[in-house]
């Protein structure tokens, strides 16, 4: 399902359903109430059960660009790391900052808890129309950025469900080989 992306053998990419990863949390591309949605976070609710909803009510929502913890449930994946991506206005109100922020507090929050495997979906580019691209490029510069703070994590997974969005990473990934 995965390979190696580039010279950074911590980062992988791969086309797919992220609620299938086996990794020791998946991050949720979540609304500021944490309670279920469209998208990413519709289907990862759907596959982790109603457990999940019930703990999220506890958490009593989440900022944009932040990130909050939860278990797995019946989700291959022990953790949901949920972060509230930024709605795309232009790029001239945060956007870009936000959503470096939920890839970096994400990271951060996994290594906190001592995780070592991680896979995030292109946060922001569906309902919340960030420009694919541009997502990708700051989604790399964040993860990279932030790794040599977290190295507890060995493995980060790029899960991009579209063939579109596969490509955008490849062409990046392979750019800095």
């Amino acid at each position: 399902m995965s390979t190696p992306a580039n010279r950074d053998q911590r980062l992988e990419l791969c086309r797919g359903d992220i609620t299938r990863c086996r990794v020791d949390a998946i991050v949720n591309a979540a609304n500021q109430t944490l309670l279920g949605g469209g998208g990413v976070d519709g289907a990862i609710h759907r596959a982790a059960g109603p457990e999940l909803l019930a703990e999220c009510r506890r958490l009593q929502g989440c900022r944009t660009g932040e990130a909050k913890i939860t278990r797995g449930y019946r989700l291959p994946a022990s953790y949901v790391i949920h972060t509230v991506g930024p709605v795309w206005h232009g790029g001239n109100q945060g956007e870009k900052e936000l959503l470096q922020a939920c890839y970096r507090h994400s990271l951060l929050l996994a290594a906190e808890h001592r995780l070592t495997s991680i896979a995030f979906p292109a946060i922001s580019t569906g309902v919340y129309r960030f420009p694919p691209s541009l997502a990708a490029e700051l989604a790399l510069e964040a993860v990279r950025d932030t790794l040599p703070r977290t190295p507890t994590i060995t493995r980060v997974i790029f899960v991009c469900f579209n063939a579109e969005t596969y490509r955008i990473y490849e062409r990046l990934l392979a750019d800095c080989r």
